[in-house]
């Protein structure tokens, strides 16, 4: 059974940083590529970041660009999302997700098997 469990949400501060790390299991990271997403209050899921199975290439929403670093440890089989100078519209739950086709990260829900249940990540001005 395949389980991808995300954890280190929590309230900071504006300009603050988490760190979220998404746990695999029944499943092999390294085959996998991942993404990290994110839902706001009334607001549709979006892509905030993408990674490939080496972990060479990275792909990011413009709104995290430049604060945002997604990385992968295969030999943990885990994943991370290392948010910094947060913002309050950063605020949200965030997903991480599981793509077996293996080609490079794709920015729609579609194209991601495995989802996990979320963190929820709070931002205060």
């Amino acid at each position: 059974q395949v389980q991808l469990v995300e954890s280190g949400g929590g309230l900071v501060q504006a300009g603050g940083s988490l760190r979220l790390s998404c746990a695999a299991s029944g499943l092999t990271l390294s085959r996998i590529v991942v993404g990290w997403f994110r839902q706001a209050p009334g607001k549709e899921r979006e892509f905030v970041a993408g990674i490939n199975r080496s972990g060479g290439s990275s792909y990011y929403a413009d709104s995290v660009k430049g604060r945002f670093t997604i990385s992968r440890d295969n030999a943990k089989n885990t994943a991370y999302l290392q948010m910094n100078s947060l913002k309050p519209e950063d605020t949200a739950v965030y997903y991480c997700a599981a793509d077996r086709t293996g080609l490079p990260p794709r920015r729609i829900l579609g194209a991601y098997d495995y989802w996990g249940q979320g963190t929820q990540v709070t931002v205060s001005s």
